[in-house]
């Protein structure tokens, strides 16, 4: 259960990120109210996820989730370049997240 929750954790990283863009440094009303509510699902979720996953773990695979995530929504929904560097960089980071998940015995 501690990886869906971990999961599920990334994924709302993934969308207060992008409501946090859309909220103009918090000056619009439903975009920072989803903002917070994600970052206190986040949180919550990978609390929960860490009391028995390792830090390290935990910690790393969250952000990796939301880091190739922001990264995908920008470019499907921003409109943020895509260049090769940017997607190898993004694969790089993907390829460390399961090397950290098939590390890990919990």
């Amino acid at each position: 259960m501690a990886w869906v929750f971990l999961v599920c954790a990334g994924l709302l990283e993934v969308v207060w990120a992008y409501t946090m863009k859309l909220s103009q440094g918090f000056s619009r009303g439903v975009p920072t109210t989803i903002t917070i509510v994600a970052m206190i699902g986040s949180f919550g979720l990978l609390s929960a996820a860490m009391r028995t996953l390792p830090l390290g773990t935990a910690y790393t695979i969250w952000t990796g989730i939301g880091a190739v995530g922001a990264f995908v929504v920008g470019i499907v929904f921003l409109d943020e370049l895509v260049s090769p560097m940017r997607v190898v960089a993004a694969l790089l980071i993907v390829c460390g997240l399961l090397l950290m998940k098939l590390s890990t015995n919990a």
